[in-house]
């Protein structure tokens, strides 16, 4: 095929991988209407508890009963009806189909360019949203995430609706100073590591809505069907730590070694603190943090999760805001 048929398919591919993303955020969305207020009374006399997201620095969660957290824990919960599971299922299986179709818009659109496409805004965005969809999807295979879909695919079918409505661009040559293998390995490693950074942030804000709820459950209340089927707060801190820890490294060695390395060949310095260096500096820093209390203050549950958002904030205003409204030499790409 010629590289104009490459990029029609390229533009009808993304569009209809996000209205496919969009079913399959419906459908988890669904899943999460369907649950009903359900009584789950803190038995206080019951001699077995089971101590739910516990920490070592007094940064603990709530210590729900056996019988609770019984309920409130697994990868689906035990109260989810029949019709909720199913609804998990297509919205798992349309996302995967959203993702295929997502992945072809990708390499047709690399194609219609003759280049590796993230030359630019668009292509850097419509391939980063692909990474968090991929980074989702293998954490469902390993960790049993499907609680998870109705956040990554809102993220990911918002992200590509606003690459297509407001920054799309023709698919074109490169820019001279992007004329190096060394985007290929440093763009790479951004991508994969932000969509686990994204990933990391939504498991974190769930955990925070999860363990306000157990500890509604303490208070005597009820927990919804919803927040039944979600993991214990304990797992989910625990899964948002291993995500966080997988794209740590991939982003230092990406962003602040092959990012120097590129920056030398294309520009004769390793670092001129350039709005996007600074703040991609600024993200490394802030889950370093993260990392960093976990393993020496014992920093866990509430703090922790917190951090991780305010990290992927960190990580968002680098990777739009810098290129929208800083001016610098990073601002013909996105990244």
């Amino acid at each position: 095929m010629s590289p104009e048929t490459y990029a029609q398919v390229s533009n009808l591919v993304i569009p209809t991988a996000t209205v496919i993303y969009l079913l399959a955020m419906m459908a988890h969305a669904l899943e999460w209407g369907m649950g009903r207020a359900v009584a789950v009374k803190a038995a206080v006399e019951q001699p077995a508890e089971v101590l739910v997201g516990s920490s070592s620095a007094g940064a603990q969660d709530v210590a729900v009963p056996a019988g609770a957290a019984s309920v409130a824990g697994g990868a689906g919960g035990d109260g989810g009806s029949e019709r909720s599971a199913a609804a998990s299922r297509i919205g798992v299986m349309l996302t995967w189909l959203g993702f295929v179709l997502h992945f072809v818009g990708v390499l047709t659109r690399g194609l219609a360019a003759d280049r590796v496409p993230w030359g630019n805004m668009y292509e850097f965005t419509i391939t980063s949203s692909l990474a968090v969809a991929a980074v989702y999807l293998v954490f469902v295979h390993r960790y049993k995430l499907q609680w998870l879909g109705l956040g990554v695919t809102l993220v990911v079918a918002a992200t590509l609706g606003l690459a297509t409505l407001l920054l799309y661009t023709p698919a074109g040559p490169l820019v001279p100073a992007l004329h190096s293998y060394w985007l290929v390995i440093h763009v790479s490693a951004a991508a994969i590591s932000g969509g686990a950074f994204t990933v990391g942030a939504l498991i974190s804000i769930l955990y925070l809505l999860k363990s306000r709820a157990e500890r509604g459950v303490l208070a005597g209340g009820s927990m919804s069907e919803s927040m039944k089927r979600l993991p214990s707060a304990e797992a989910m801190d625990g899964t948002a730590y291993k995500v966080l820890a997988f794209a740590f490294p991939l982003w230092t060695f990406g962003v602040l070694v092959a990012g120097p390395i590129w920056a030398e060949y294309a520009w004769g310095r390793y670092w001129g603190w350039d709005p996007k260096e600074v703040w991609a500096l600024v993200t490394w820093v802030v889950y370093a943090a993260y990392l960093h209390a976990r393993a020496t203050a014992g920093w866990r549950g509430r703090p922790a999760a917190i951090i991780a958002i305010v990290g992927w904030l960190v990580f968002v205003f680098d990777f739009v805001g810098v290129n929208l409204l800083v001016s610098g030499l990073h601002s013909y790409s996105g990244v």
